[in-house]
């Protein structure tokens, strides 16, 4: 690994040999297209995520808002960037995440990175999300959406765009909430947390029965054409959620609110050489009060509180696209300044507590560059990425981080139907706000002195593709160093770095049995371990790596636009898991669902599906105490699992116009 920096050299050295055609390299990520026209349980992203690639697993937390994890990794170690904006939450027990403040119903498509294999966003340590939101054109259509489900579920929505060659909007919002969802057992959010939890976290009775979220969206945005090949995109998003329950936490979100600003502009065919330049500026910002109101805490005026939680996020980033001897070359530079900050509040006297982080603010600069290359059936693309961090507090003296992050990826042409890949990497990412200065009961969880995280990692593939078959294998290693870790301990600075591998492997393939018939499955698997245990413990396992999971499911195309599947999803049992850090035991569990599609025209379609048809009680999420979550009323050291939804039926209407 510490031969990253040589090997980019010498890849850049290839430059001047003779090429042919230029050709993206994609291998590195898993790609999902239509995604708003394929997500109609829910607008939650994290579960269009966790069907679709097999790298991604979903972390339950709630009804929706649920969190993700690539290959394991989760939080800061992954970066999530949406139309060119980098999104972060306000939330440090990730009621929030930045996934969450974007809506399944206002995506195109989605790019997953896995692996240290974009420079160009901060902080991308071990993969990252590109999505890509609905874009305006000049003809005027539009496409109303109607949804119900179980439990209440209500949803509802249109988009609607048009314009002419200089000016094109596009205009999209949505309305959606839910009851509480059953569980296999039949027992409500409310009811598991009766059956699990002290009598302090459960619900008090009048809030048993309220709604489990409540989520409202807006999206506006205006591409205008002020010269030829000039372009300006101005962009707006706002999010708005009240009364999110989060049942195995000891908090609920009173309100979630988000507001998302862009404006870029975009020069094209400025010369031979110089073929494009863009320059993007935006703002983001996050507004998070979580309380124990509805919980028999709150029965003690004393523990009546509220833990006002905001962040802002703001950067501008330069691009510029040159072709060099038929080689694309980006060069591009990056600032961003983010603040987060927390507050205690009583709600009854409405007394200020104190913090719970203390004005964090991070500063970054950076540049970046890569370079693509083909030469005959051999590609290689490299990447480097020099970054300044500054994070302070008004408690504390100022961290200061720099790091080189580089990353070379290749692939060879085996034959017309068959290629071969492989990726080295190196990136680093700082800690954030939490991990250096969050505070709780006045203990300073936060560990101020934290070093940075480095992941260099190797990645190696196979795919294959001919008339009625499709495989591709993945596989990687990867090696962290200085990996921040939460430690379960009662002292202060809980926060922890160590050093610690995870390595697994991705199948996924599809197979044509006729024009109308395919199958095709996923089979995904990755182990984590510690190098030595943290001090004062035993165990080596890494916290939040799923066990093996696969998925199956068989398709029937029986007329145009009109699909039928029947899919079945299995997790091994989790039994690789830090004890020593609130996981537990997971028996291993298997759901059936069923979804029909059917194109009545082509303006009207009309979706039908069951999730979980046989009702099963699971889990599919484990217990790390790196998230704040109850305990159980048996056993003080013992964290509340939170189950799946049970058997979930749904339909929906789409009318295009």
């Amino acid at each position: 690994m510490k031969k990253i920096i040589p090997l980019s050299l010498i890849t850049l050295s290839l430059l001047n040999a003779n090429e042919v055609t230029l050709e993206s390299i994609g291998v590195e990520s898993t790609y999902i297209t239509e995604v708003a026209q394929n997500a109609q349980t829910s607008v939650d992203l994290s579960e269009a995520l966790s069907e679709n690639v097999p790298s991604v697993d979903m972390n339950r937390r709630s009804g929706i808002a649920n969190d993700i994890y690539i290959r394991g990794q989760k939080r800061d170690n992954i970066s999530i960037d949406v139309d060119g904006t980098k999104v972060c939450g306000a939330c440090p027990n990730r009621m929030d995440p930045p996934v969450s403040h974007v809506l399944a119903s206002q995506i195109e498509d989605i790019e997953v990175i896995e692996g240290p294999y974009d420079v160009e966003n901060f902080g991308t340590l071990s993969g990252g999300v590109k999505i890509k939101t609905k874009q305006p054109s000049e003809k005027t259509q539009g496409e109303v959406e109607l949804g119900l489900g179980s439990w209440g579920y209500k949803k509802a929505g249109f988009t609607v765009n048009g314009g002419n060659d200089i000016v094109k909007m596009i205009l999209s919002t949505s309305f959606e909430n839910s009851d509480q969802y059953k569980d296999g057992n039949g027992d409500t959010l409310a009811e598991q947390t009766k059956k699990s939890a002290s009598f302090a976290s459960q619900y008090q009775p009048q809030y048993e029965d309220m709604k489990a979220y409540e989520k409202k969206s807006l999206m506006l945005k205006a591409f205008v054409n002020v010269a030829k090949d000039q372009e300006v995109r101005v962009s707006y998003t706002a999010n708005r959620s009240d009364d999110v329950l989060y049942a195995n936490t000891a908090m609920d979100a009173i309100l979630d609110d988000s507001d998302i600003y862009s404006i870029s502009y975009d020069l094209k065919n400025i010369s031979d050489i110089y073929t494009n330049s863009n320059i993007q500026y935006y703002y983001s910002k996050v507004d998070h009060p979580m309380s124990t109101e509805y919980r028999n805490t709150a029965l003690s005026d004393a523990n009546n509180k509220t833990n006002h939680m905001d962040t802002t996020m703001q950067g501008v980033k330069f691009k510029n696209t040159f072709m060099l001897d038929e080689n694309e070359v980006l060069v591009g530079v990056d600032a961003s300044r983010r603040t987060w900050n927390g507050d205690y509040f009583n709600n009854v006297s409405g007394a200020y507590l104190g913090d719970s982080i203390d004005e964090s603010l991070t500063k970054n600069l950076a540049i970046f560059s890569t370079v693509k290359k083909s030469m005959g059936d051999f590609k290689v693309k490299v990447g480097a990425r020099y970054d300044k961090t500054s994070i302070t507090s008004n408690s504390t003296d100022t961290n200061y981080y720099n790091s080189l992050s580089a990353n070379i990826f290749t692939t060879y042409n085996l034959d017309e139907d068959s290629k071969v890949f492989i990726g080295l990497g190196q990136a680093y990412r700082v800690p954030d706000g939490r991990e250096l200065y969050f505070k709780k009961a006045g203990v300073l969880y936060g560990t101020p002195d934290l070093k940075k995280t480095k992941n260099q990692q190797l990645d190696f593939g196979y795919e294959l593709h001919i008339d009625n078959f499709d495989f591709k294998l993945k596989g990687f290693y990867s090696k962290l160093s200085d990996f921040i870790y939460y430690k379960d301990i009662t002292t202060a600075n809980r926060f922890k770095n160590i050093d610690a591998t995870i390595y697994g492997s991705e199948v996924s393939s599809t197979y044509y049995t006729s024009d109308e018939v395919y199958i095709d499955g996923s089979i995904s698997y990755k182990r984590g371990k510690k190098d030595e245990p943290l001090f004062g413990q035993t165990d080596t396992d890494l916290a939040d790596i799923a066990p093996l999971r696969a998925k199956v499911a068989l398709n029937y195309e029986y007329a145009m636009d009109s699909l039928a599947t029947v899919s079945a999803n299995y997790s091994d049992k989790w039994d690789n898991f830090d004890a020593d850090n609130g996981e537990q035991y997971i028996p291993s569990w298997t759901s059936v669902d069923f979804k029909l599609k059917h194109a009545v025209n082509k303006k009207f379609d009309f979706i039908v599906g069951v999730n979980n048809i046989l009702d099963r009680t699971y889990a599919i999420s484990n217990t790390s105490k790196d998230l704040t979550l109850i305990t159980t009323s048996t056993n003080p050291d013992e964290v509340m699992l939170l189950n799946e939804p049970g058997r979930y039926i749904y339909t929906n209407l789409v009318y295009r116009f």
